[in-house]
């Protein structure tokens, strides 16, 4: 379980955020300032780092500064900003990337695990039911044949990826398609997308063992599955 350190002062939105990632499998801890984000850096060791540029007592370049020194993880700033100096500034003291608020909580998850995968700290090779996905090349095998998708399709199994225990509601999978590949996703045409990734990537698409559908709640990813 990967954990993640956020530097947020603003209590509600750093309460709804540790929600949303613990909801995700990650273990968050929060500091709202930069003197209590020293500290706790100080004494843990993390996977990544969410720091908001302005804090009561300082800013989160001076916690990037400190976090760099310490330890060689992500960080991605959080800015109410989407001044360009702020940005530059950032990048340049060594930031992985930043997110400007108010930002969609999906978009922060997917920069979260490409921050992850960039940095080493999360599995980039997959493979269930003769299924292999390489999400470092974006390469999706089956039986030695590469299997093509389209980018909402691999999208969709991503998510199905990335989630390997939890069962995935409709709703959570409309929200997570919405902004790939700039087409509309509603209910009807998700279930399109289930059935053209199955048929893509299933033995037998009738009887599937890769997406499972979960009656009344919605979709998980079948058994055997195991990453590199």
């Amino acid at each position: 379980m990967k954990k993640l350190f956020l530097v947020e002062d603003d209590k509600e939105i750093a309460k709804n955020l540790a929600r949303l990632l613990r909801s995700e499998g990650f273990l968050v801890s929060h500091a709202p300032t930069q003197k209590e984000a020293a500290g706790i850096i100080a004494e843990n060791k993390f996977d990544l780092a969410l720091v908001d540029i302005s804090l009561p007592d300082g800013n989160g370049f001076a916690v990037c500064t400190e976090i760099k020194q310490t330890q060689d993880i992500p960080v991605i700033f959080l800015t109410a900003s989407g001044d360009e100096a702020s940005v530059v500034t950032g990048l340049n003291m060594g930031a992985d990337d930043y997110i400007t608020k108010p930002f969609r909580p999906r978009e922060l998850v997917a920069r979260i695990e490409t921050a992850l995968r960039k940095s080493g700290r999360a599995p980039s090779a997959f493979e269930i039911c003769g299924l292999s996905v390489d999400t470092a090349s974006g390469i999706v095998k089956k039986g030695g044949g590469e299997v093509f998708l389209s980018a909402l399709e691999y999208r969709l199994l991503l998510v199905f990826i990335n989630n390997p225990d939890a069962i995935i509601t409709r709703d959570r999978l409309l929200d997570e398609l919405w902004d790939v590949a700039g087409e509309f996703v509603n209910n009807n045409t998700l279930t399109v997308y289930i059935k053209r990734l199955r048929e893509k990537i299933e033995d037998d698409p009738a009887r599937p063992r890769i997406i499972l559908t979960v009656r009344g709640m919605g979709y998980r990813l079948g058994g055997g599955y195991v990453s590199k």
